[in-house]
């Protein structure tokens, strides 16, 4: 039972975002409800509730925020991460998959798909980061951290 049920994108002082930017929070989205793996470890010896777990994800003073309530309403755990980290791989990231959001109305197959493996590397490389920056706060797959940190960027496009 440790998965998110529902989540939150906390993007009220953002800009609106592009169409592919729109797109790829929907999907994102779909996706981590669909299918994704988030244990919350316990820590200092307290007991963690047990999910599913509601999540909210914002930033906040240049920070990351993840809020997590059960189902219940019962607050599960709250940790902030630095963006310090993503900031390089996000900016990667926007630039291929501008790059990709191109070729697909100009360039023949082959060369959209050379693209959108490199796209799919620096999304690799943006998962990892998160899953190392949740160590000890949240266990997550890879899938999950992947569709995670699509959220992340569509979040950091705006602040």
């Amino acid at each position: 039972m440790s998965y998110i049920s529902q989540i939150e994108l906390d993007d009220r002082n953002l800009p609106a975002p592009t169409p592919e930017i729109a797109q790829e929070r929907k999907v994102a989205i779909f996706d981590l409800i669909e299918e994704n793996s988030f244990v919350l470890p316990s820590r200092d010896g307290q007991e963690i509730p047990n999910g599913p777990y509601h999540l909210g994800l914002a930033i906040r003073d240049k920070r990351l925020v993840f809020d997590l309530d059960t189902e219940a309403g019962q607050k599960a755990a709250e940790f902030h991460l630095s963006l310090s980290p993503f900031r390089q791989v996000v900016k990667d990231y926007y630039q291929i998959c501008e790059s990709y959001f191109n070729a697909v109305k100009n360039l023949p197959p082959s060369q959209i798909e050379t693209i959108d493996m490199a796209r799919r590397g620096i999304h690799n490389e943006g998962s990892r980061v998160l899953q190392e920056r949740l160590e000890g706060k949240a266990e997550i797959d890879t899938d999950t951290a992947r569709r995670l940190f699509t959220l992340i960027c569509v979040l950091h496009f705006g602040a």
